[in-house]
């Protein structure tokens, strides 16, 4: 059955609107070859785009020829602002940006473990307002209906622990902040008019390695993520994959060998966690002999990773570079590290069988291509299923990438519908 007129202009629309947000400004004459249109066609979603307010004339193409072609178009990128924000235990990240993802503005604030839940919630949501401001992103209220230009129209938040699918609600979850779970209530409170959506951290990193780190070509991969805590993402055949709990990836929870206990439904201490977090890998490193950084946190873990490949390459010592693999401190302490995350990638491969596991968080990608072929070669051993192992290029600003590409999302799934013209 074919589509109605307005189906058809819908259509249009969006794949109009699709393209000039991954190409930048286009001239008519692009957009037609691009989407295979005709040209009255285009012109007529052209005027109906700029009479929406969601594209307007950038400048001129440079085309030789003169006319309406040569007019450059482009995404209002100011019809509307997004916050993302990176919830840690320890702070909050926050960037602004615009509708086509240039960052306006950005802050880090540190919130004690000692903060009340209420001192600590009105801390990052301040950050929020105060980030938005400078951003311009906090305009006059909205008319009835009417969001008004420039002000905060989404915020997408990446926190760990469980959300609920069915709430979109963080869950309780042992050892996280309680400030954490009252966040995004108090930023619905304080931003009424924005839409306020909350997705798990290794998720959110999953997403922005999908589509602009080291997974863009692959529609099916699982990234592991390696900083303060471990956790795992599930992308099959390009989608998400959450659970019936919200729980795919809870990794660290997974019972493995080498641990000497099991964990609990409340504490991953004696399960993957235990191999490969943050304090695992300061502890594995001064056992080696390596130095550690007072606080073993994800960039800890990240500082601890990239010193030992460095020194396993032989840049700090050339000396040292003479001397074989199993004599040097670096290179025992990273084969060691690789043989306990694949412990954890290799049952998650045996499962699944992804093709790819992309080594994420700080750690991962402070491990670059040394740590993950040292994983890669390991799982060949262990597993019959051919899996290529990446570091992530995107590491610890992952999460905020991802709360900003789905922030976007979430804007464009409402702005880019303009009203249907009969």
């Amino acid at each position: 059955m074919p589509a109605s007129p307005s189906t058809a202009r819908a259509i249009n629309d969006r794949l109009a609107l699709s393209l000039l947000q991954q190409e930048g400004p286009l001239t008519a004459g692009q957009l037609k070859q691009l989407t295979g249109l005709s040209r009255p066609t285009v012109a007529d979603l052209v005027e109906r785009l700029g009479a929406a307010g969601l594209i307007t004339v950038v400048g001129e193409s440079g085309e030789q020829r003169r006319g309406p072609n040569a007019r450059l178009y482009g995404i209002v990128a100011d019809r509307a602002h997004l916050a993302a924000l990176d919830v840690r235990t320890g702070g909050v990240d926050v960037l602004v940006s615009d509708l086509v993802g240039r960052v306006l503005a950005e802050t880090s604030v540190p919130i004690g473990g000692d903060t009340g839940t209420g001192p600590a919630v009105e801390q990052a949501v301040a950050a929020v307002e105060r980030t938005a401001k400078e951003a311009g992103a906090m305009g006059a209220p909205s008319r009835e209906g009417v969001r008004a230009w420039g002000r905060l129209h989404t915020v997408g938040i990446g926190a760990p622990g469980l959300v609920d699918p069915a709430t979109g609600d963080l869950r309780d979850s042992g050892g996280l902040p309680a400030w954490h779970r009252s966040l995004a209530a108090a930023l619905q409170e304080r931003l009424p008019g924005a839409r306020v959506t909350v997705e798990n951290e290794t998720n959110l990193a999953a997403l922005a390695e999908q589509r602009e780190g080291a997974a863009r070509d692959r529609d099916t991969f699982v990234l592991l993520w390696l900083g303060h805590g471990v956790g795992a993402a599930v992308v099959l055949d390009g989608t998400l994959r959450r659970g019936a709990s919200g729980g795919t990836g809870e990794i660290g929870f997974l019972p493995v060998p080498g641990t000497g206990s099991l964990p609990s439904a409340r504490d991953c201490d004696g399960g993957f966690h235990s191999l490969a977090g943050a304090a695992a890998i300061g502890s594995l490193a001064a056992g080696y002999g390596l130095p550690v950084p007072a606080t073993m946190d994800g960039p800890g873990a990240a500082e601890v990773i990239r010193e030992a490949v460095a020194q396993a390459a032989g840049e700090d010592d050339p000396a040292d570079a003479a001397r074989s693999d199993a004599e040097r401190p670096a290179d025992r302490f990273l084969h060691t590290l690789a043989d306990r995350i694949a412990v954890g990638a290799a049952s998650v491969v045996a499962v699944l069988d992804p093709g790819c596991v992309v080594l994420g968080g700080e750690a991962g990608q402070a491990g670059g291509p040394t740590l993950a072929r040292l994983v890669e070669k390991r799982l060949r051993r262990m597993s019959p299923l051919r899996t290529e192992v990446r570091a992530s290029t995107l590491g610890g600003t992952a999460v905020l990438r991802g709360a900003l590409l789905t922030a976007r999302d979430h804007a464009q799934d409402e702005l880019f519908a303009p009203p249907d013209r009969n």
